[in-house]
């Protein structure tokens, strides 16, 4: 039987494996909220413990027993916590809201009452003026060593004993959201427009952090075909964030350089997974040109996104599709099990053929997601995801 990492390495290089690869909490943007998982664990009676995995977005930690029940080909190694918490504190329950502020200094909250994840809540360099603020701001060291401990042993476990895909996870989130979080969003923009010395004071502080963490990571892991994993949403639910010439002019070359670096510093072949939300279609050929070779996680469902057919037809041969299974703000929450069933065979048939495409939800999978449904998205891939061994063509 094909192994998951063969599986996985077959789809990269845009060829068609036995079996399209198949994805659930193989990266921090592609599992299961800790909610949803709990449901689905009791609908499967399976006496397992669900834990919180990420505790800002509350997606959980997924249990060997449901990946291996699930068949999931894909694993990932994360960096641990540093040695030195920084700004970290975990504040707990504070009024009517969970708060906790991160590594960074950002703070974040959910609500006790229906709270299914962590917001924004404070920005640190909000009130920053001078590029000597941003420059003298005491940033965590991407160079802790605790953040790699096991690191290559695990990766080493995960290939060879498990033989499964491997994504290497970052540090923390793209350069773009990230300064964005810790500017404020309506700050950073008007930056964008008015202050373009504090927008490259910041993008340049996290590109350094950036290339600092992955040349220490591909130093210790750099001995298996790796995925990549960063990110950067560029889209809202109809465009783009900021126009395609903002966007190509300021903070496009520190992706580009990120990725370059990246794959110059790598040994071995190692794919950009690079997670991108919303409506980025006319992002595409910037994309590819800075080096991206995986796009996360395609939402069918916002501004010109729809068409997975289109997609193949343009892009097919240049990009994977790590996601884009099925609507997750309508179908998958709300549908029936049959329309779930009907939407994911059609991205099946769309996106399968000729490889370059992994099986996996479309972002997280959020806490309201039924788990008959859930099930019905998987039972989808398992009746269709296989190969004609006979013809030799996909069944898709």
């Amino acid at each position: 039987m094909t192994s998951g990492y063969t599986r996985l390495e077959t789809a990269l290089a845009h060829c068609e494996p036995d079996f399209i690869p198949f994805d659930l909490g193989g990266t921090i943007v592609s599992g299961i909220n800790v909610r949803a998982l709990r449901c689905l664990v009791a609908f499967l009676r399976l006496p397992v413990e669900v834990k919180v995995q990420d505790q800002v977005t509350q997606m959980a930690e997924l249990p060997q027993a449901v990946a291996a029940l699930l068949k999931v080909d894909v694993r990932n190694v994360r960096p641990r916590n540093a040695a030195s918490p920084g700004h970290a504190k975990d504040y707990g329950l504070v009024g009517g809201h969970y708060r906790l502020v991160d590594e960074f200094g950002m703070g974040w909250q959910m609500p006790r009452q229906g709270g299914l994840y962590y917001d924004l809540h404070h920005s640190p360099l909000a009130g920053a003026e001078s590029i000597s603020e941003i420059e003298h701001y005491p940033w965590p060291d991407p160079l802790d060593p605790a953040r790699f401990e096991n690191l290559a042993a695990e990766a080493d476990r995960i290939v060879l004993e498990e033989k499964k895909g491997l994504v290497v996870e970052r540090m923390h989130s793209g350069m773009w959201e990230h300064a964005m979080w810790m500017r404020g969003y309506e700050q950073f923009f008007m930056d964008m427009a008015t202050d373009e010395k504090m927008v490259h004071a910041i993008m340049s502080r996290e590109l350094e952090i950036k290339m600092k963490y992955w040349g220490r990571v591909l130093e210790l892991v750099d001995r298996h075909t790796l995925v990549i994993s960063e990110a950067d949403d560029l889209g809202g639910q109809d465009g783009l964030l900021v126009s395609l010439d903002m966007y190509k002019r300021l903070i496009w070359p520190y992706h580009k350089r990120l990725f370059e670096f990246i794959k110059k510093k790598a040994a071995t072949k190692v794919y950009i997974f690079y997670h991108n939300d919303g409506a980025i279609y006319d992002s595409l050929p910037l994309l590819v040109e800075a080096g991206v070779d995986i796009v996360n996680p395609w939402q069918v469902n916002c501004r010109g996104m729809g068409d997975t057919a289109k997609f193949k037809r343009e892009w097919g041969k240049d990009l994977t599709i790590w996601g884009g299974t099925c609507d997750t703000q309508r179908v998958l929450p709300f549908g029936t099990p049959q329309e779930v069933r009907d939407e994911t065979r059609r991205r099946i048939d769309d996106l399968a053929p000729g490889g370059g495409f992994v099986f996996a939800p479309i972002h997280v999978i959020q806490g309201d997601v039924p788990p008959e449904n859930i099930m019905a998205w998987w039972e989808t891939l398992q009746a269709y995801g296989f190969r004609d061994r006979v013809s030799g063509r996909g069944v898709y």
